[in-house]
């Protein structure tokens, strides 16, 4: 953010990740005219691991949006400008400076210090001294907007009201501050639960019971709107080609597969197991009371297994250090599971998966899964993951040769679960089968260890009893 004579403060596109260069821009939630206040979400981008909502750290008027939505943006490039009072006050039109007084109130009440408020970055604390707009400095560009200022005036209170300091400002995420505006639910009012005193969702949504939900103002089509992102030609209706631009999570996901691909050696083993006692015992838990609300499936079964096969094997749960020429075992075990959105495949992990009870995985992956869907996923739920399982079975394969995400040692394709002519206790009979496949880092796991660790999924599946007595 940088600052000018003229009472413009600048929002710079931000590294929303660990190192990522850019970011596309997906949605403006505001417009030119609009009265923003500090920590307000104004855009969603996307970046090569995920979508991210931006808050802005300043209150104001926007003033320009710098690039229209669709545009692939640089961190460090200033993607929206605001007015934030000072010289806005004596503006020319009388009915004015009636709204616009209390920004320039707001504008010297500066909070002392911010906290983080996006997952890999953070506004830093101010080290610019404000001081003292020059009326007669206002460019007209910024009093364009003036005649729409009456109708944002009635939330102008609320930022000229006691100013909070950083430090007494709401925690919470930026998906979470949208949905408590959408809710029309001050966050100051909310009684947060989360560690360190964030408020959560369910924070939100338990204070906003009692009332209706409040739908989001549309925007005033009177207001100036960012000019269009260039667009490529709508194909000819006999055209025989169609060239799609390859950005995002699609060119993230690219790059990732050719340099596993072509810097770790696969190898993939394959097993057929009969899960008919598994899936039975995941209609005979789905039935049970005791975990109502519990979301139990084959996949979350699989999961468990393949956490009961590390436990067995924990060489397997380990890195290739090549700059240090070192393997790195990890005590811990960050479960991936692959995610197939509209803008790509990607990869969330459940942290320390090792550790969680069959109730507890069972909700983290389906927040897991949910999140993925609804594009809400943060680059640091696909960090620091160590084995990923990818289940193909849900498009009606039988299994697959997965590609290592990179980082990772093993990744499992779970295969559609189908009836098959069996032989069960000497009688040819129809059963539940399915195909398992494990690909390995084999720097790392030689064929004996990646042969281990599937024959144990296999074998836990085929008698889940094992889940109690394997340890």
């Amino acid at each position: 953010m940088t600052e000018s004579a003229q009472a413009v403060s600048e929002f710079k596109m931000p590294d929303v990740g660990e190192g990522l260069t850019e970011a596309e821009i997906l949605k403006w939630y505001v417009q030119p005219g609009d009265t923003v206040t500090d920590g307000q979400v104004v855009c969603e981008v996307e970046t090569a691991k995920a979508a991210v909502e931006l808050p802005i750290p300043f209150d104001g008027t926007v003033r320009e949006l710098r690039f229209a939505e669709g545009t692939t943006v640089d961190v460090g490039q200033v993607i929206i400008s605001v007015a934030t009072g000072g010289g806005e006050a004596p503006a020319p039109e009388p009915e004015a400076a009636p709204a616009e007084a209390p920004a320039a109130e707001a504008e010297s009440a500066e909070p002392q210090g911010r906290q983080p408020v996006l997952v890999g970055y953070g506004v830093s604390e101010s080290s610019t001294k404000r001081r003292a707009r020059r009326p007669a400095e206002q460019p007209p560009a910024a009093q364009a907007p003036a005649p729409e200022a009456p109708a944002p005036a009635p939330a102008a209170p609320v930022a000229n009201g006691t100013p909070v300091s950083g430090a007494e400002r709401p925690l919470a995420k930026p998906p979470v501050r949208k949905l408590a505006k959408d809710l029309g639910v001050d966050l100051a009012t909310v009684v947060p639960t989360g560690e360190g005193g964030v408020v959560t969702r369910e924070d939100v949504h338990a204070a906003a019971a009692p009332q209706a939900p409040a739908e989001p103002a549309p925007s005033s089509a009177s207001q100036p709107q960012a000019a269009p992102a260039p667009q490529a030609a709508a194909p000819a209706p006999d055209a025989r080609e169609t060239r799609i631009p390859v950005k995002g999570v699609r060119k993230a996901t690219a790059q990732a597969m050719v340099g596993s691909a072509f810097t770790a050696p696969h190898v993939t083993e394959f097993v057929t197991v009969d899960v008919t006692r598994t899936m039975k015992l995941v209609e005979k838990m789905k039935a049970d009371k005791d975990l109502a609300g519990v979301r139990i499936n084959p996949l979350l079964m699989v999961a468990r297994a393949l956490l009961v096969a590390i436990r067995r094997n924990p060489d397997v749960n380990a890195a290739w250090d090549e700059a240090n020429q070192e393997i790195v075992r990890k005590h811990y075990v960050n479960l991936g599971i692959a995610a197939a959105t509209p803008r790509g495949l990607i990869v969330p992990n459940i942290k320390d998966a090792q550790a969680k009870t069959l109730p507890e995985l069972a909700a983290a992956l389906g927040e897991l899964v949910s999140t993925a869907r609804e594009g809400r996923t943060s680059p640091a739920d696909m960090q620091g993951g160590t084995v990923t399982i990818t289940n193909v079975g849900v498009f009606g394969v039988d299994t697959g040769t997965p590609i290592l995400n990179p980082g990772e040692s093993a990744i499992l394709a779970f295969g559609a679960v189908k009836w098959q002519p069996w032989v069960h206790k000497g009688k040819v009979k129809p059963r539940q089968v399915t195909t398992l496949a494990l690909s390995f880092d084999h720097r790392l796991v030689d064929g004996e260890l990646g042969s281990k660790v599937l024959a144990d999924v296999a074998a836990v599946l085929e008698h889940p009893k094992r889940l109690l007595t394997w340890t």
